[in-house]
């Protein structure tokens, strides 16, 4: 049965979920580090909100560890190269927190507009300093949208309700879906020169780490607004404090830090800022939705395979998954036949597909036979972590498609080229779930493959086959199944034995010692 650990404070719908679907659970909040990483490796998942941080040493022995769910949309607490490298998978959840923070947003851009925190705390002490708090209205403004997916363009929407003009700098944004929400898709140059108030709601990676810094101020109007519920690396606040002082920087309005629990930060105590602790995704409904929606991901993962808004892994859906379970058996099959053929480190690993399989998720699948492929050399490979080893070793991984079946409904091909040569093997299902082979190296085969084989190349001679029955009979090996192909009469052949235990070395000894074998294998393959 498997086990989750929760270490932050989630919405009691999420464990309602994961005891109705039969996974145990323990909720250990605020765990400390030293106790998280003893104890992380006796559960099958890790469900976190923002607290807990999932560093590299928490996740050194991650044991049986296989997802971490991420209840929210940012994953900056979590290790997410480490946890790839480890196999394990990390989910986050998306959109139960997009409104929430959408409308926290537009709230600080009204706050920020209109000085409500200053005025209400002049307010509160005795004061009445009507002409003090001049503000600016919203109405025909120009609101540049930094990052323009599920929270931005929630954002924009409410933007365009309000009579604002909207123009949003996004790479994946295209011109059909920008017009569709009704914005002006725009570099992001222009946004900084066009825009009376700025917001960002892009992720944080190296590319937009700091996007908003000295040289973006400098081309931004006078008298520009921020607004930053996104992340706080985002913004270089050294810069953003330099542009507030010069009145560049007209008033700013943060959720989110550099360094958070901000509990010092040189921009508190300036009247043009608006400061909030992450508030973003914290209301009721938001932290209700993503609890359920990590909950019910981390569940179907654990339960079924499948795999939704994972961001270091293909997704499988719950509908494809048992779908793809016996091609994803039949794939790791091939690349693990062909990774105990190669005789040389791998340049290049192809994995192509042929009718009905081509018309399926296949990315899932390319994956697994990537792991089958490098486990022969590599003991902590798995379909999580495959396709970034591969990459890191400088394997050429390419995938082929083609919707039109040959002589199967459908076939997976894996072949990869080494410094020795090339290696190939084709599969298929017989009845829609039973693996077969049916070539290898180019040469038609049928097999079952099973724990314990021998693979043998050879020249078509007669009574070759005598000579290896009589080999292994002399062994005490007892042969269960004998598959043999050719490629021509005469010419080079093949045998698949499957064997009802491992061979030994000094047998397979004497198997490459018989005329006219080229080469002897032991393989296993389930």
């Amino acid at each position: 049965m498997p086990k989750v650990l929760i270490t932050d404070a989630l919405s009691a719908r999420a464990t309602e979920i994961f005891r109705s679907r039969g996974i145990e659970f323990d909720e250990r909040i605020g765990l400390a580090k030293q106790d998280l990483a003893a104890a992380i490796g006796d559960y099958d998942g890790l469900a976190v909100r923002s607290a807990t941080k999932v560093t590299a040493e928490i996740l050194a022995t991650p044991g049986k560890l296989r997802v971490i769910g991420r209840a929210g949309i940012g994953v900056d607490n979590i290790d997410v190269t480490t946890a790839t490298k480890k196999g394990v998978v990390v989910m986050n959840a998306p959109f139960g927190n997009a409104i929430t923070t959408a409308e926290h947003a537009i709230a600080l851009m009204f706050a920020v507009a209109r000085q409500i925190p200053a005025a209400n705390q002049s307010t509160h002490a005795g004061k009445w300093e009507k002409t003090r708090f001049m503000g600016t209205e919203l109405y025909g403004k120009c609101l540049g949208v930094i990052g323009c997916g599920n929270i931005g363009s929630i954002v924009a929407d409410r933007a365009l309700g309000l009579k604002m003009k909207v123009a949003a700098y996004d790479p994946y944004l295209s011109e059909e879906r920008a017009t569709q929400i009704g914005v002006e898709k725009v570099e992001l140059d222009e946004l900084f020169e066009r825009a009376d108030f700025i917001t960002l709601h892009t992720p944080m990676t190296d590319a937009t780490r700091g996007i908003v810094d000295r040289a973006a101020f400098a081309k931004m109007k006078q008298g520009v607004y921020i607004i930053n519920c996104a992340r706080g690396g985002l913004v270089v606040e050294d810069d953003l404090k330099t542009a507030l002082e010069s009145g560049r920087v007209a008033g700013v309005a943060l959720d989110v830090f550099v360094e958070e629990p901000a509990k010092k930060n040189a921009l508190f105590g300036l009247e043009q800022v608006v400061a909030t602790p992450h508030l973003g995704a914290s209301t009721t409904e938001a932290q209700e939705k993503v609890a359920v929606q990590i909950a019910e991901q981390m569940a179907d993962y654990l339960l079924l395979g499948a795999v939704t808004n994972a961001v270091n892994m293909a997704a499988v859906s719950a509908e494809d998954a048992p779908k793809l379970r016996p091609y994803l058996t039949l794939a790791r099959q091939l690349g693990n036949f062909v990774g105990q053929l190669a005789s040389g480190g791998f340049a290049k690993i192809s994995i192509t597909y042929e009718g009905a399989v081509a018309g399926l998720n296949t990315r899932p699948l390319t994956a697994i036979a990537l792991e089958g492929a490098l486990s022969p050399l590599l003991e902590t490979v798995n379909m999580v972590n495959a396709p970034a080893i591969a990459k890191e070793r400088g394997i050429d991984v390419t995938e082929i498609k083609h919707d039109r079946a040959g002589n199967y409904a459908t076939l997976i091909g894996v072949s990869a080229a080494t410094a020795d040569g090339e290696v190939s093997v084709s599969g298929t299902l017989f009845a829609d779930e039973h693996p077969r082979i049916v070539e290898v190296n180019g040469i038609t085969i049928e097999a079952e493959l099973a724990a314990n084989m021998l693979f043998v190349t050879n020249d078509d001679k007669p009574g070759f086959i005598g000579k290896l029955g009589t080999v292994l009979g002399d062994a005490g090996v007892n042969i269960a199944t004998f598959h043999l192909g050719r490629r021509a009469r005469g010419g080079e052949a093949i045998a698949l034995v499957e064997v009802d235990e491992a061979i030994k070395a000094t047998v397979l000894d004497r198997v490459r010692a018989l005329p006219h074998v080229k080469e002897a294998k032991p393989l296993c393959c389930f």
